[in-house]
């Protein structure tokens, strides 16, 4: 993956040029918005979008730095989340234990304790490293001693890998929009029908990201997940 130029990043750090979007996150069934996710937004100096995968895995060279932008955006994300039930916000693992000492004391923890007010569902992403899922495993674990419910995000992206121990954990799961491109993959959707029923089985709920279409809705509905979120709702972002 392509990274941004030291001066550009470090240009977007001394000047906080961040935002925040609100997607909304819809009933399939009543069409009731009753979430929202909190998606990181970046600009250059001129204004410009800076996609934000490029920002973090710049920011992965340098885990203080990496610290930094992340706590600033929890802090930005939770101070205008909108009035809905619930809030989810991703959490980047490398981010959350850069900090060091005490978990307890994690500033990020303590945002999420003082401005979340219970609404906060906190999204663990794991890829292809085994120490991810062992650090998501730990963040659960503090997370659900505080009452803070987590959800496993990306669940069947090609480059994830998939932790049965997370995934019994986790109060929702959210299926990754490549589940769209695999709808016609007979074995696949197999393999994606025995999540959701895992899933619903197990008290959890399944939220398939990526919908932009009236089809992707009745793809949706059809395979029995709870709530949907994509650009089929543009009109329900919220943008700071």
């Amino acid at each position: 993956m392509s990274h941004l130029s030291n001066g550009v990043l470090l240009d977007l750090i001394e000047n906080q040029r961040f935002g925040v979007e609100y997607q909304p996150i819809v009933n399939v069934k009543t069409d009731e918005v009753v979430a929202y996710e909190a998606l990181s937004r970046f600009y250059d100096a001129l204004g410009n979008p800076i996609r934000p995968d490029l920002v973090y895995s710049s920011l992965h060279d340098n885990p203080l730095s990496l610290y930094q932008v992340e706590y600033a955006q929890k802090c930005l994300q939770l101070q205008h989340m909108p009035n809905a039930d619930q809030v989810f916000v991703n959490l980047d693992q490398d981010a959350f234990y850069a900090c060091g000492g005490e978990v307890s004391e994690n500033p990020i923890l303590k945002a999420i304790q003082r401005l979340g007010k219970g609404r906060v569902v906190v999204e663990l992403i794991e890829n292809s490293e085994i120490s991810d899922a062992l650090m998501s495993l730990s963040m659960i674990e503090t997370f659900s001693n505080l009452g803070i419910e987590t959800a496993l995000d990306d669940l069947c992206n090609p480059k994830s890998m998939l932790s049965v121990a997370v995934m019994q954990l986790v109060e929702w799961i959210k299926l990754d929009k490549h589940v769209l491109k695999m709808q016609d993959e007979v074995s696949y959707m197999i393999f994606v029908s025995k999540i959701i029923d895992f899933a619903h089985a197990t008290g959890k709920r399944v939220i398939l990201e990526g919908v932009e279409t009236e089809r992707d809705l009745v793809f949706a509905k059809c395979i029995g997940v709870d709530f949907v979120q994509g650009f089929f709702y543009r009109e329900g972002f919220i943008r700071f």
